[in-house]
C-alpha cells in the first residue's frame, strides 16, 4: 500500500515549473504542467546535477547542467547525456495539496 505524503499547496508551483522537494534524505523534483503534476527523483541521471535550476518545456524538464532531456510523466530520457531514465512517484492533489506516493 502507498504512503501518501504531503508535499505543498498546488499554488507553491507556478504553472511549467517545478520545486525541489526533500523528503528523509531524498530530494525529488515535483513538477506543473499542462497534464497535472508529477513527481521525479530530484537529480538527472547523467551527472547527479538537481533538476530544481533545470527548464520545464511543456512535458520534458532540461537538465541546467548538459542539457539531457526527460519526458517528466513517464521519466523516460530522450536525449544524451542522458540515457538512463528518471524514477517517477505517484501523485494526487486533494482540496489544492499535492500528496506523493513513497
Amino acid at each position: 500500500m502507498s504512503n501518501w505524503i504531503h508535499v505543498c499547496a498546488t499554488d507553491e508551483i507556478d504553472e511549467e515549473d517545478l520545486i525541489r522537494w526533500d523528503h528523509e534524505g531524498r530530494t525529488f523534483a515535483i513538477y506543473n504542467t499542462d497534464d497535472g503534476f508529477f513527481a521525479t527523483d530530484g537529480y538527472c541521471t547523467h551527472e547527479q546535477q538537481h533538476l530544481e535550476e533545470g527548464l520545464v518545456i511543456g512535458k520534458v524538464i532540461e537538465c541546467p547542467l548538459h542539457q539531457g532531456r526527460f519526458e517528466i510523466a513517464t521519466g523516460r530520457a530522450l536525449n544524451p547525456p542522458a540515457c538512463i531514465d528518471l524514477k517517477t512517484f505517484p501523485v494526487k492533489v486533494e482540496a489544492g495539496d499535492i500528496y506523493i506516493a513513497l
